[in-house]
């Protein structure tokens, strides 16, 4: 496409002087940066921009007039990069460049919450901004949900999956998967902190075939221009050569997959999130243990096959929980979730349990999500107390609780 088809095509976003541009999918092989943040700044002249362009471990910066943006923003794409997200103050942008050479274009409303996780009536949404369809209703009533992951975007790890057709389009029968995705993007951005400037390491582990791996990486690195370092690390020898090998067929330099065990695991890099997706049983507590000794900000945890409590869990005062074989099992499941979760509020993280997916999906749809935070000291003596007393009231000895019992 010729320059000034290009310019005509960014107009109207243009007009609106955006907060934030991001440019990626790299074309131009030869160049070394892998993709490059233009931001809003505003200085003593005047309004202008600063351009980051990002190699794999370092950012190189540029400042620009305001007039400069247009040519700045033609001069790498599509050229260089193959997809290009403008964030202005009500509207966002995406264009993506197909194979043949044709722009796409897709134009959502943006509405700017009066605080984090909120919006101007006080009502919560997903993360930094509240995203509203704008275009058909869905059955006539209510207005079709406008996701992170928007159809007509070319998510490499979706087409693999089968879930986006190669023209960005949700295949129907995948509808359900596809939501899951979005439901997970949803409860990280709720937590992303602001941009330290540094890369943001994340460990993975259990990551098995990695699909939310992957979906993750390119929504960090690609929609919120974020520098990533992520680790997957799985039992696997099989599977880690796979996810290596994928990793390098869609170009995620900092991305990479270690054959390991979680307990026992040991890294030199500074740690900011530890996942961990259905890690079996007591897998998860030696997961969440990492996570709190490496004082890790963020943990998201979906836990799996709690056996540990159920071979344990006895009471005369209440064994009409004990009794029945499927409510015992469910009892001692959401005991111990409700356990881990009260450790992490003594170890200083600010814990919720959340609805990870719908039960009629999967029935481990429980997600422990913590913020690391300062917690007061009454509420993490409240919570000790009621592990202390579910315990004792139970006859339960629990791994987490054992392996950080020097901390709470």
């Amino acid at each position: 496409m010729e320059k000034q088809e290009i310019e005509n095509a960014l107009s109207e976003a243009l007009r609106e002087l955006p907060e934030k541009i991001v440019c990626s999918s790299l074309r131009d092989q030869g160049c070394p940066y892998r993709k490059a943040v233009i931001s809003r700044v505003a200085r003593k002249g005047g309004l202008s921009y600063q351009i980051e362009r990002f190699t794999d471990k370092q950012a190189f910066h540029e400042n620009i007039g305001a007039d400069k943006l247009p040519e700045a923003i033609c001069a790498m794409f599509p050229d260089i990069y193959g997809q290009l997200h403008i964030f202005g103050a009500s509207k966002q942008w995406d264009y993506r460049i197909t194979k043949k050479g044709k722009l796409l274009t897709h134009v959502q409303n943006r509405t700017q919450p009066a605080g984090k996780g909120a919006a101007p009536d006080g009502k919560r949404v997903a993360g930094i901004y509240d995203f509203s369809y704008e275009g058909e209703l869905s059955g006539g009533h209510n207005r079709k949900k406008n996701y992170l992951l928007q159809e007509g975007t070319l998510v490499p790890p979706l087409v693999d999956l089968g879930i986006f057709s190669k023209e960005g389009r949700v295949i129907q029968s995948r509808y359900d998967k596809y939501r899951q995705i979005n439901r997970f993007l949803e409860l990280v951005e709720d937590v992303l902190p602001a941009s330290s400037g540094r890369p943001f390491h994340i460990i993975d582990f259990g990551c098995g075939k990695s699909y939310l791996t992957f979906i993750l990486y390119y929504y960090l690195v690609e929609c919120r221009g974020m520098q990533v370092h992520m680790t997957g690390l799985d039992l696997k020898a099989d599977v880690i050569r796979k996810c290596n090998e994928t990793a390098r067929k869609y170009h995620y330099d900092n991305l990479h997959f270690e054959q390991g065990d979680i307990n026992g695991y040991s890294t030199s890099e500074p740690v900011d999130m530890v996942i961990t997706l259905h890690a079996c049983d007591t897998a998860t507590d030696y997961a969440l243990y990492n996570a709190v000794t490496w004082d890790a900000s963020i943990i998201l945890s979906v836990p799996c096959c709690q056996h540990e409590l159920n071979a344990q869990i006895a009471s005369d005062e209440f064994s009409l929980l004990t009794r029945y074989g499927i409510v015992k099992e469910r009892v001692s499941a959401l005991m111990t979730d409700a356990i881990r979760a009260n450790v992490l509020e003594c170890c200083g993280y600010k814990t919720q349990l959340l609805e990870f997916i719908d039960m009629a999906h999967s029935p481990k749809n429980i997600m422990i999500r913590a913020v690391k935070g300062s917690r007061p000291e009454e509420k993490r003596q409240q919570a000790w107390q009621e592990i202390t007393r579910l315990q004792e009231a139970f006859h339960l000895k629990q791994t987490l609780v054992e392996l950080l019992s020097d901390k709470i």
